[in-house]
């Protein structure tokens, strides 16, 4: 078994992401599942929605979820997630770095991998005063 990731975004973002680094790493190590929430929803309908994708996500040893905007309607959707009985640990501010991170320490529990999400995206932010 292994951890899931569920990929919770504003319209657009998700699916791009899951799309490069798939492109990138060729097979995503890690079951991947993308719920975008479109502008124009109201966030409090798609919370069924939301649950299904999670249990599609949910690989045997739980759900990281990534969002990409903190106290934004995903993540707070997210929030929600976390109290419906799939073991869950969240983190915001989504990049292709973390990513691509997560992805590449697939190995690692869902204790653990919050920190290595954060870590890709703070290590993938690199100030070129080229």
């Amino acid at each position: 078994m292994a951890v899931g990731v569920l990929l919770v975004t504003h319209e657009g973002i998700g699916t791009a992401m899951i799309a490069v680094a798939s492109r990138l790493l060729r097979k995503l190590p890690l079951q991947a599942v993308v719920f975008e929430v479109p502008f124009d929803a109201d966030p409090a309908t798609l919370l069924p929605q939301a649950s299904a994708a999670l249990r599609r996500a949910d690989a045997g040893d739980g759900v990281l979820v990534l969002t990409d905007l903190y106290g934004a309607s995903p993540a707070n959707l997210a929030q929600q997630l976390a109290h419906l009985g799939t073991p869950v640990r969240r983190v915001s501010a989504l990049s292709l770095p973390m990513l691509l991170r997560v992805m590449n320490y697939a190995e690692q529990g869902l204790d653990d991998l919050p920190a290595v999400a954060a870590a890709g995206t703070r290590n993938g932010a690199i100030v070129d005063d080229a």
